[in-house]
């Protein structure tokens, strides 16, 4: 019982707070307006990777593991 409470309350979850800002990119006209919040997590993505090989670098020329 527990369970299934606790599933039912994750579901309500994400349905009543994380999905609706979803919906209205969903109706927005164009593939750019529609996709930005893509192109924006891939974009941090991308900066964070290369952060970190920076940070890479860095170390293996001191010697550091």
């Amino acid at each position: 019982m527990i369970a299934n409470n606790i599933f039912r309350a994750i579901g309500d979850f994400c349905t009543a707070i994380l999905f609706p800002p979803y919906k209205a990119f969903r109706l927005t006209d164009g593939w750019w307006s529609s996709n930005i919040i893509n192109i924006v997590f891939i974009s941090i993505g991308m900066l964070l990777f290369l952060y970190w090989l920076v940070q890479l670098q860095k170390f293996q020329k001191a010697g550091e593991e």
